[in-house]
């Protein structure tokens, strides 16, 4: 809290202390001089339900609640719910990280780091994957609206959050990890209204009965049957992923890039080999093939070779300079029926690629209108077959668009980035990917029934 320079009044207690870093500790709850708006409880288990009784008389209205091991078995959590009743005290937790809010310089956790603001709200059933996606955050200029650690969800739980970021105006979009849903019928019902104004993307956990049991012994309750949970998340309209590498490129997306109402994708390739595979995988997303215009078909007629494909994905020839790539862009940028553009080189002899990636760049750093009508264009390189050890090092998730290891990928990837253009491929661990989950993630409609393309 002190470090997060939170501006509002914080009285810590404990009947130890007289002072705690520099602050006046007080001995019990009722000594504390003002109303707590929240209170952190990190205490032995067996005393919190009389701290949430304490609270609740002097007013509180919620607490954090850290400790864990409040189970059934031991009536502390029954007891903990009891004591919070009478005064509608809402709780988080018991045995959650924390709750952060950027916005407010409230960091209610134990994370190790500082979350920076943004417009993604986060919430979690496990601490360690909240943490994790705080790590990955930092170090990829990504910001959270508000990070909530749901943990054992005795009583707030993600129904009820989700209700709250739908009219959260400083979220844009929700990111769930999940590994139990308590109360599916106001889960399924909070999350229908939040999908229909923002995006929500969700892992959920305990997809096979091994992992199922796993989950079970991890917060205590039991994972539903994976097949009725998928459903009723796509019914819901929730983008359901199943990895965190997944995770970390549609929330990378959804941070960066606008949704969509359609997903018409256009593949600018100088191999035919790389573009057919390309489409085999956006098809198997949900992903639509954008048919090129007359218009457009007509004026790359006229900048490419006559052995060009004529077709989508728009062959520009082995041996394409970087001029030829930059005209190509600039002409099916304008065209309307293309939501996405996906440019890839395969390394030759014959040009370069870092030159082609400058080339790329050009059009939308130096054209506000490309810039910002095709920002959501996806630039990547196939990965050369021999170098099997570079594929699985630099890699775009499920379309695998690898960029290949030599020198000249990442001044590649630096240039087309700088142009403020997505570089799908970044060798781990810091990932930029464009991958099947971000391609699926900027795809939601504005409005209305948001499901994942496999849905449509």
């Amino acid at each position: 809290m002190l470090a997060a320079e939170f501006e509002g009044d914080i009285w810590p207690v404990n009947p130890k202390h007289v002072e705690v870093s520099g602050l006046h500790c007080y001995r019990r709850v009722a000594d504390v001089p003002g109303v707590p708006d929240l209170a952190i409880i990190v205490t032995p288990p067996r005393t919190v339900p009389a701290l949430i009784h304490e609270l609740g008389t002097k007013g509180t209205r919620a607490a954090v609640v850290i400790t864990a091991d409040l189970d059934a078995d031991h009536g502390l959590k029954q007891a903990m719910l009891d004591a919070a009743r009478p005064f509608l005290l809402r709780i988080i937790g018991p045995n959650t990280v924390g709750l952060i809010v950027p916005s407010a310089k409230l960091n209610a956790s134990f994370a190790h780091l500082a979350a920076p603001h943004g417009g993604i709200a986060l919430l979690s059933q496990s601490g360690a994957i909240a943490t994790s996606l705080i790590d990955w955050a930092a170090e990829n200029n990504v910001g959270f609206s508000k990070i909530i650690s749901l943990g054992d969800m005795a009583d707030a739980d993600a129904g009820d959050f989700l209700d709250l970021l739908a009219g959260d105006p400083e979220t844009r979009a929700i990111v769930m990890y999940l590994e139990t849903i308590p109360n599916p019928r106001k889960f399924l019902s909070a999350a229908r209204a939040a999908a229909r104004v923002k995006p929500i993307i969700a892992i959920k956990a305990g997809r096979h009965a091994e992992a199922a049991k796993a989950a079970a012994t991890h917060t205590g309750a039991l994972s539903g049957a994976d097949r009725v949970v998928d459903a009723a998340l796509r019914r819901a309209g929730i983008l359901r992923i199943d990895g965190l590498g997944e995770l970390f490129d549609a929330t990378e997306t959804i941070a960066r890039f606008p949704p969509l109402e359609r997903s018409r994708v256009a593949i600018v390739t100088n191999g035919g080999g790389a573009g057919v595979l390309a489409v085999d995988r956006l098809v198997d997303f949900g992903c639509e093939l954008a048919e090129l215009s007359p218009e457009t078909t007509r004026a790359l007629d006229r900048i490419l070779p006559a052995n060009w494909s004529h077709a989508n994905p728009v062959d520009i020839i082995g041996d394409a300079p970087p001029e030829r790539y930059k005209t190509t862009v600039e002409i099916i940028v304008q065209d309307a029926g293309v939501d996405i553009l996906i440019v890839m080189n395969c390394p030759t002899g014959l040009a370069s690629p870092v030159d082609a990636a400058q080339a790329v760049g050009l059009p939308c750093a130096g054209r506000d209108n490309l810039r910002q009508a095709r920002s959501d264009m996806l630039v990547g390189r196939p990965d050369r077959s021999r170098r099997s050890s570079c594929a699985s090092r630099c890699r775009t998730g499920k379309l695998r668009d690898a960029i290949g290891c030599g020198p000249g990928c990442f001044l590649s990837r630096q240039m087309v980035e700088s142009a403020g253009v997505a570089g799908p491929c970044t060798p781990e661990p810091k990932r930029r990917s464009a991958s099947s989950a971000g391609l699926r993630a900027i795809h939601f409609p504005e409005s209305g029934d948001r499901r994942s393309p496999d849905a449509h």
